[in-house]
């Protein structure tokens, strides 16, 4: 039987989606390091379950559930009343792709020179190409 024919796929995404962002909102409360290694894993009967990486850190974790047990409660409509710590690897967090710089207009007006004396064609293809994606702002006094 095909799983689309088993779940709700659509409704299930919306699950995934609802506890990351509750994730997101209950690791704030905790010291970043604490943050680094655990995980909302599920919400269910009442239950926050919580991955950590190792026993030192689920312990860490349990002396902050005041604290996530209040969060939890104005987060959801749940009436959440524990928090259950088991210990597991956590999977990997995707990094968030770093910011790059945007080509500035003095460094596209270089290049559109340089590619006015290049005698390859496909170079200065490159060259006129790679310009074009600079910030529309010229630089003062150019």
């Amino acid at each position: 039987m095909p799983v689309t024919q088993c779940v709700d796929l659509q409704s299930l995404a919306a699950r995934a989606r609802a506890l990351d962002a509750l994730d997101g909102r209950l690791r704030h409360l905790l010291p970043a390091p604490l943050a680094r290694e655990c995980r909302l894993a599920d919400l269910r009967d009442g239950r926050l379950v919580f991955l950590a990486t190792s026993p030192a850190w689920a312990t860490r974790l349990r002396l902050h559930q005041a604290a996530l047990l209040a969060e939890a409660r104005v987060a959801c409509s749940d009436t959440v009343g524990h928090v259950v710590v088991k210990v597991a690897a956590l999977p990997p967090v995707p990094r968030e792709p770093a910011r790059r710089k945007p080509l500035s207009a003095t460094a596209a007006m270089h290049l559109r020179t340089a590619a006015q004396h290049l005698s390859d064609p496909e170079l200065r293809a490159l060259c006129l190409n790679l310009a074009s994606l600079a910030d529309d702002n010229p630089p003062a006094g150019a």
